[in-house]
């Protein structure tokens, strides 16, 4: 009855946690402006499917892929006996599902190479990441915490697979000897090679298996609050995130409509002015932002595919797309632990502008859009690239000295060259 009263408290402790933790991400993403993503639902609803649950744009990388449908299938799925230990744990039965008999045998026989699958995956991305040297994971962005990060949900996946496995392996075995409260029920093709690494006695297989029982469901529970804290919050908001993606081309930019206003009262004078005042022109901070590319942020799992795919970075220049999503989640969690402490955000004197991404940065930008075509779940940098140029020229009047040139042929060229128009069509002469 103890035991089953601590599982009860720490379950509902961890439900509690993340539901707080949930509430705060949500309040973050809300600071941005509104933006209409509910038309197409069908559209929708078909791009999330492929996207998100089916990994489409994983297998362009088609290793990486495979061994990442690996891990998610086994999260997925391993965890829907994740039903079975809670209530196990809340009343104290023994693999309360096992009346359904042949059908039981053949969930957890799968769920055993699934965890297997997830145990192989994880120690091989370890390596990839550690001893490989892979270009997308050696940015200066990923160094200290990030890297950290990743590594610690790779190590944590590999123990709570091996914790399921042993105490699968305990279980059988406990089965074998007729232990009192250990009933025959499951089949263990995987953990049945690791019953010959754990004793004959009983008090010890019971203490195995309860030890690796309750490993496995605090690991679960601590994983749930730490993803909040962690870039793999991606595998919650990888759905809604590709459920409201762009779904115009990737070329189409969409005019900031305080500015289309200004022009057509200026071109048509019958037309009553602008109402309302506008507060600023583009993105200077997270708050000029949408709330979809904060929850970009927030999606983010840092794993590179966007910035080993631009030409800027490619070619030695300063742009990460990756260091821009991550930026803008850091800047994000700034105002909101103001906001947690002062109850309202009042001016720090930072910006997500200058205090976490450069102008060097921005202005490196082609806007080719390959960061936005390779992410495996539809983040768009590109987006906040664009909206933090347009404060810089729009509010500030600051922009590159080649950017500028093309500002003043513009203006008084009618085109981006510094030659005339009477002289445009010379180069036919002859």
């Amino acid at each position: 009855m103890i035991s089953q009263l601590i599982f009860l408290c720490l379950f509902i402790a961890a439900l509690l946690l993340f539901t707080r933790s949930a509430k705060r991400i949500y309040r973050n993403i809300k600071l941005g402006r509104d933006s209409q993503r509910t038309d197409q639902p069908m559209e929708r609803l078909r791009t999330m499917f492929l996207v998100a649950f089916g990994q489409k744009k994983m297998f362009k990388k088609p290793l990486p892929a495979i061994l990442h449908l690996f891990v998610y299938l086994g999260f997925v799925i391993i965890n829907i006996e994740m039903l079975e230990i809670v209530i196990d744990g809340a009343f104290g039965t023994h693999r309360i599902f096992s009346f359904m008999g042949g059908f039981y045998n053949f969930l957890i026989a799968s769920f055993e190479w699934l965890a297997l699958g997830v145990w192989v995956s994880c120690a091989i991305f370890f390596i990839r990441r550690n001893v490989l040297h892979i270009y997308r994971f050696q940015g200066k962005e990923l160094l200290k915490w990030p890297k950290t990060d990743a590594n610690l949900i790779l190590i944590t996946e590999i123990l709570l697979m091996s914790a399921f496995l042993f105490m699968n392996a305990a279980d059988g075995k406990l089965q074998q000897l007729g232990a009192a409260g250990f009933h025959i029920a499951g089949s263990f093709p995987v953990s049945q090679h690791l019953a010959g690494l754990l004793p004959d006695q009983v008090s010890s297989l019971v203490f195995i298996e309860r030890f690796c029982w309750w490993f496995h469901i605090i690991g679960v529970l601590l994983f749930l609050n730490y993803l909040p804290l962690s870039k793999h919050l991606h595998i919650l908001l990888a759905f809604p995130n590709t459920y409201f993606s762009n779904l115009n081309p990737k070329g189409k930019f969409k005019n900031l409509p305080s500015v289309t206003a200004e022009v057509k009262a200026m071109l048509d004078p019958s037309l009553p002015p602008p109402s309302g005042e506008v507060s600023r022109f583009g993105v200077k901070d997270v708050q000029d932002l949408t709330w979809k590319n904060l929850l970009d942020a927030y999606t983010c799992t840092e794993c590179g595919r966007c910035t080993a795919s631009c030409p800027a970075n490619i070619t030695g220049k300063l742009l990460s797309p990756r260091k821009i999503m991550m930026d803008t989640r850091d800047r994000m969690e700034t105002i909101g632990k103001i906001i947690d402490k002062e109850g309202k955000f009042e001016d720090d004197g930072k910006s997500l502008l200058d205090t976490h991404i450069s102008r060097e940065e921005i202005w490196a930008c082609t806007s080719c859009n390959a960061c936005v075509e390779q992410c495996p779940v539809n983040i768009n940098p590109l987006e906040i690239i664009i909206g933090l140029r347009q404060y810089a020229v729009m509010e500030e009047s600051k922009a590159p000295n080649s950017v500028n040139a093309m500002f003043s042929n513009l203006e008084n060229n009618g085109a981006p060259w510094k030659y005339a128009q009477a002289d445009r069509a010379n180069w036919t002469n002859g």
